[in-house]
């Protein structure tokens, strides 16, 4: 339920005002009076607030009264022309949105059924469908993060100098490496690491993820081309259109396809449905790239690698805020990307964290976990983690920390 109130002393908009269709406009002379109108008379409802410019000390002592008197009100600054410091200061004291003091009727109304449309989202108390889905970690979490954090940094303070030192003496660049992650609530941020790369480590990449190969691809391409071989089709008759199209791309009209085989066909393309859902799968599945061996990898990097030392810059992630001690690892943006459909939101409704469920099963199978069972497991995280399970996590990593895959 959405409420409008105006405060000013412009006749011209007052009377615009005066004609918005299904609105009854509550008209005030003073902030204290406007902020009175906006109590609400019931539960859940809202009001937007049409504030005519005027002196900016009086305004701001008038906006921030209003604002703080009333979560409930949607401000909006009827100006002529703001400069980008003034804009700044309007924002700053609680001013959620201008209009131009000349606007027409029709824009007045287009404005209050905007927002009207969008009450669930603009107002936090607003009962939506529409409402945004977000995960918030709980206060016992929250309190253990900060406590293990701090007392980690102290205790590790000599690991972390004779760190920086090793990797500063063995090769160029900084110290500290960081990259964007994402997190809880697809939270993108500054994930920290001990560089355990050389400097040009990103550049080659695509070079020498092409030669290792990816160590979770569920298929080589001799299988691709095996089970190709031993597929049983039969000729069917394709539509004229993608016939066409496949006589265009120097394909044969009567291709080998099985008899109901559903055809896809693009502006540039003609591919079976099959086919095509199974290299999104594929996809999908392999979101999680890692190299065996890989060449880009310092000495003192395979050295911190190996005993997880590359991951303790993180506790600054955790006392951040960034992540927690235990959760589901955050992901490059190339991985997360791929992980936004129905069946994988949930890996993201969740703490992201320095330790997870996944990473200690995954020792106990020898390194080696599809990237189904690896999002299963932080699903699975998501919908029980407790702090007893935190607890087991955490005692399972420091007694397992040496990997035994130098991965």
């Amino acid at each position: 339920m959405i409420g409008v109130v105006y405060l000013g002393n412009n006749p011209e908009t007052q009377e615009r005002l005066k004609y918005i269709p299904g609105r009854l406009v509550q008209y005030t002379t003073n902030y204290k009076e406007t902020a009175s109108a906006c109590a609400p008379h019931v539960r859940n409802e809202h009001f937007i607030v049409f504030y005519e410019q005027n002196v900016q000390a009086e305004d701001i002592t008038a906006i921030t009264y209003i604002k703080k008197r009333n979560k409930n009100a949607y401000i909006i600054l009827l100006t002529h022309q703001l400069t980008l410091d003034d804009r700044k200061m309007y924002q700053k004291c609680g001013i959620n949105d201008t209009v131009d003091a000349n606007a027409s009727i029709t824009e007045l109304n287009k404005k209050i059924q905007f927002i009207a449309d969008r009450e669930g989202m603009l107002f936090d108390d607003a009962p939506s469908k529409h409402r945004i889905l977000r995960f918030k970690i709980p206060l016992w979490k929250r309190l253990f993060d900060i406590f293990f954090s701090l007392l980690a940094i102290i205790i590790l303070s000599p690991v972390f100098i004779l760190t920086a030192i090793a990797i500063r003496l063995e090769s160029k660049g900084p110290i500290i490496f960081k990259s964007k992650r994402v997190g809880t609530n697809y939270t993108v941020f500054n994930f920290l690491k001990f560089r355990s790369m050389y400097a040009d480590a990103e550049q080659r990449l695509k070079e020498v993820a092409k030669e290792a190969g990816n160590q979770y691809a569920e298929k080589e391409e001799e299988e691709k081309e095996e089970e190709k071989d031993h597929q049983s089709v039969i000729t069917a008759p394709l539509g004229e259109e993608a016939e066409m199209m496949m006589m265009d791309m120097g394909m044969e009209s009567d291709m080998m396809i099985s008899d109901d085989e559903v055809m896809l066909v693009g502006d540039d393309f003609v591919v079976a449905e099959s086919d095509f859902n199974k290299e999104k799968e594929e996809e999908n599945n392999n979101a999680f790239v890692k190299i065996e061996n890989d060449p880009r990898i310092t000495k003192v990097g395979k050295f911190i690698r190996k005993y997880s030392i590359d991951e303790l810059p993180q506790l600054f992630n955790i006392l951040k805020g960034d992540m927690s001690i235990v959760g589901n690892r955050p992901l490059p943006l190339y991985e997360a990307e791929k992980l936004t459909v129905d069946s994988s939101i949930d890996r993201f409704m969740a703490p992201a964290g320095l330790t997870g469920l996944w990473q200690v099963e995954e020792r106990g199978k020898g390194g080696m976990m599809s990237a189904e069972e690896r999002k299963q497991l932080d699903i699975t995280y998501g919908q029980t983690y407790n702090f007893a399970l935190d607890m087991k996590i955490i005692f399972r990593t420091l007694t397992a920390f040496i990997q035994k895959d130098n991965v």
